[in-house]
């Protein structure tokens, strides 16, 4: 079952603003996206060059040595319907081409806010860390350190010690 959404809807993995879409209303706007995306990314890959090389030497050879009357692009014509199919794959290719790749840029838009907010959240948690740590070493400044309370110790061990010494003298 399809969801129907709301166009006034917040989406997250468009930019704001973005409404260049004249997909109509009624049918799904991923739908044109992913199939030029698929088309996109079958393009770009050997096999499909070598799938429209095969079917070009193919087109040639056939319309070079088959029967004058066999012939359905003719050697005469310059192989015009080779060309207009060519031209007419050509012309399709480009806009869908363009149009995943302005999905992914969109889809980069988007990334690239969320690590510049996760990015200025890392930077306000480490401020707050190291001011933290500041107030933690400012803290400890005040305290009396080992050395510190050891000296005192000591003093005060010799104090009982004289004291001792003074009571067993008397």
């Amino acid at each position: 079952m399809a969801r129907v959404t709301n166009r006034n809807e917040t989406r997250l993995d468009l930019p704001k603003g973005l409404r260049t879409s004249f997909v109509p209303r009624g049918s799904n706007r991923d739908t044109v996206g992913r199939f030029s995306e698929g088309f996109a990314r079958a393009m770009g890959t050997s096999w499909f060059l070598f799938g429209l090389t095969a079917f070009v030497i193919i087109w040639l050879i056939y319309n070079s040595i088959a029967p004058t009357g066999a012939q359905f692009d003719p050697v005469h014509t310059n192989f015009t319907l080779l060309t207009l199919i060519l031209s007419l794959q050509a012309s399709y290719a480009a806009p869908l081409i363009l149009l995943a790749q302005n999905r992914q840029d969109d889809r980069d838009r988007v990334q690239i806010e969320q690590d510049r907010q996760r990015s200025e959240r890392n930077l306000n948690d480490t401020e707050y860390l190291a001011r933290e740590i500041v107030s933690l070493r400012l803290a400890m400044k005040d305290m009396a350190s080992k050395d510190f309370i050891r000296a005192e110790l000591r003093s005060l061990l010799e104090e009982l010690d004289k004291s001792k010494d003074k009571d067993a003298a008397i």
